[in-house]
């Protein structure tokens, strides 16, 4: 099954993440994560898959994040009212985001790209 690559083309990591999955030869498809930003269902189905919690999908070193006091917003935050922010704007979504229907992973680690979206 192909890959779905939700990204920022000016972001870096993205940029490195891109370029493991076309050297890998992996067939994705790319989503802008700004212009498209995932539903709040998407999300949740995200970070259910991920097992990660919704804390770990915030771009906690972005200026939208910080424009937005996010850090002070999440301290009493819910799972489901994280779920709504980062669904309010995709600046606030750590990525990329890359999902095959079941596995998601987060940011880009080399190790776990291999692992997980290897051939």
């Amino acid at each position: 099954m192909a890959l779905t690559f939700y990204w920022y083309p000016n972001c870096g990591t993205c940029k490195k993440a891109k370029k493991w999955l076309d050297e890998e030869g992996v067939d994705y498809s790319s989503v802008h994560i700004v212009d498209q930003t995932p539903s709040e269902a998407e999300l949740k189905s995200f970070v259910e898959r991920s097992e990660l919690p919704a804390r770990k999908f915030f771009n906690t070193s972005g200026k939208k994040y910080r424009e937005l006091n996010m850090k002070d917003k999440l301290k009493d935050a819910t799972e489901e009212d994280m779920i709504q922010y980062l669904a309010s704007h995709g600046m606030l979504i750590k990525r990329p985001i890359v999902t095959d229907g079941e596995k998601v992973t987060v940011g880009f680690k080399q190790e776990q790209f291999e692992e997980n979206w290897s051939k």
